[in-house]
This record gives C-alpha cells, structure tokens and sequence, in this order.
C-alpha cells in the first residue's frame, strides 16, 4: 500500500481539506435514540447497547474514601448514567477495589460495566481480567478494552501471535467479555489497532484544545466511522497543559474546565463530533457531577459553540504532544497500517 493509497483510505480525495471542514466535524452527531429521565441514550456502535452520554470515569475513585465513591457511584447511576470504565493501573488497583464495593446494590442488568488490560501478551491479560472480574464482583464485562496503546510496536505485539488478544477473543467465547475495544493516546497507535482488528469500540482524546490547535483525533474519527466503530472521548473537559508558572489549583496533570457553562460547551462539541457517543470527563468526582450535569443539557453544538472553543484554545498547550513524538517516524510517513501489523512494511515506511 503505498502513501496516496493509504492517505485515500483513511480521509479521502483532499484529506487535508476535509480533515479540517467544520461543516463535516459538525454535520453528524450520532442520534439520541431516547431520553431517560433527563439523560440522553445512544447505541455503542455495532454492540447494540444504550448508553448514556456521559460515561463514570473509575480512576475518579481514587480522590475519596469508599463512602464517598460509592455515594458518586449510585449518584450517577440515580441520573440515569449506565456506563462505568475502570482499569487495574487506575490507584495500583485502588479504583477498581472501589468500583467493585461501590456497585453492589445496583442491578447488573441496567449499567454497562468496562474495563482494560495493560498487558500485552496473553498469559498477561488473563491474569489481568480474572483479578478485575474478581474485584468488580462481576462474572463479565460489557466491553474490554487494550488500554493505553502508544507505540505501533504495542499494538502488533497486542494483536500477534501470543498477544493480549488471543486471550480477549477466548474470554469472549466464556461468555466474560461480550464487546472489544482499546484506548490509544497516539494518532498511530489508534490507526494501526483499527486496522489491525474489528474493534466495537475505540477510547481516544476528543479534546476542543487538541483538536483546534492540532487537527488531533481527526484522522481516528475518520477510520473509525469507516470501520464502523464506536468511538468513546476521553479528556472532555481538558483545558490543556500546565503552563509554566501557572499554580496549579489541582493536583492533576492537565488543567480541567472548572465552569459549568465552558464544560456544558464542550461536551457539546466532542459529543457532536462525527462517530463519538458518549465522553469522559477528568478524574474527579465533583467534575463527574459536573459532567453528568452536562449531558443532561446536551444539544447537537454550533457554529458559534466551535467558535467559542477555538478562541478558547488559542495558546493552551497539548497534552499529548509528547507521547505522539515519542512515536518513530517512518520517514515522515505513517506506516501502511493494516499491512505493519501483518509484518510488511513498504519502502516508504522503512
């Protein structure tokens, strides 16, 4: 494949032009398919499942004690939010020790329970999964997902012979695991795993900040709507980096929307990007409120909501720039994806 093929394939004819259209960025927001109380619901992709807009972010569950999590836990579920993700490197454990405790007394059946594995080879994700069913006091999860991929060598380690994968495919066939996904922190990670595999979902930074003063996520909204995976944003709420000298007023590594009409604003926006149907927000448990808040007004965004948030970008700094020149260039080229995963590179690509 070589690089016009691969440009076509992920953005089309003019992808430059069309990655940077505010009219298709705006043009198809997933469908609310119907309210619960005052909580919109969409369907995660190709799972067919209902799910609230604003998903409960576990790592949260960290910043409290138990009464205090689970208090959050059942707040959130009580405003008709049905989907939790957690993962066993959120507090060395910590959170999903919480999440498991603080979700007894909910029904199983009305809430979609995710989790991740860091792990990379099989013998690893299985010891991760059994312990995290374990400490969610669950016998499955709604989706499982590689989590944190950065590196292509990641992915193809993942997805190889003896990798995470094998694994996730025969938990699934237990009846343990029911949808597939991953997180990835970098644009290459995220093409290669969405071509490498049919994954239901994909967990990437939809962020304003990023996406205003980087075009980030847009090449990965472009695959996924072509894979026909769901998307799932996280960083909702970022306001970008630390700047230097900036005191910090929290203890965070990112700087987060503090008022509510900027978050409502900005859930907006991720939740009207093309493919995305529902959005985290920062791991605290008075901004989950604050988010859950959000969803509850959400609306498509506008013009004038795109606007706003590009004005509000301007001079913030990227979160995730690091990790994405931490990724080796291949010749200033992304690799053919479908065919690096598979052990062939072209030319281009050496």
């Amino acid at each position: 494949m070589r690089r016009r093929e691969f440009i076509k394939l992920v953005g089309g004819a003019g992808v430059g032009a069309a990655l940077s259209d505010r009219a298709w960025a705006l043009a198809t927001p997933a469908p609310v398919i119907e309210k619960v109380g005052d909580m919109p619901y969409r369907i995660l992709g190709r799972t067919g499942f209902k799910v609230s807009v604003v998903g409960f972010s576990g790592l949260a569950l960290i910043h409290g004690d138990q009464e205090k999590g689970t208090a959050s836990l059942h707040a959130a579920f009580d405003q008709n939010m049905n989907y939790y993700d957690v993962a066993p490197a959120y507090g060395n454990g910590e959170a999903e020790i919480k999440m498991g405790l603080g979700l007894q007394g909910l029904p199983r059946d009305k809430y979609r329970l995710a989790c991740k594995t860091k792990k990379r080879d099989a013998a690893g994700a299985r010891e991760e999964l059994e312990r995290s069913l374990t400490r969610l006091k669950t016998d499955y999860f709604d989706v499982y997902q590689l989590h944190h991929l950065v590196q292509p060598a990641q992915v193809k380690e993942a997805l190889g012979p003896g990798g995470a994968m094998e694994t996730v495919l025969k938990a699934k066939q237990e009846g343990k695991i029911r949808a597939i996904g991953f997180s990835a922190h970098t644009t290459k990670a995220a093409l290669l795993a969405l071509e490498g595999f049919e994954f239901d979902t994909c967990m990437f930074p939809i962020n304003y900040v990023e996406w205003f003063t980087r075009d980030y996520g847009k090449e990965v909204l472009k695959l996924a709507q072509q894979k026909k995976t769901a998307v799932i944003g996280i960083k909702t709420m970022s306001a970008g980096a630390w700047p230097q000298g900036v005191k910090k007023d929290r203890e965070w590594w990112y700087r987060t929307l503090e008022q509510q009409d900027d978050i409502d604003r900005a859930y907006r926006w991720t939740l009207s990007l093309p493919g995305v149907v529902l959005g985290f927000p920062p791991s605290w448990l008075d901004l989950q409120a604050k988010a859950i808040a959000a969803g509850m007004a959400y609306r498509p965004a506008t013009n004038e909501d795109a606007t706003k948030l590009e004005e509000m970008s301007k001079g913030l700094g990227s979160m995730f720039k690091k990790e994405e020149d931490s990724v080796v260039a291949h010749g200033g080229v992304p690799p053919a994806y479908y065919e690096y995963v598979h052990g062939h590179c072209p030319i281009e690509c050496a």
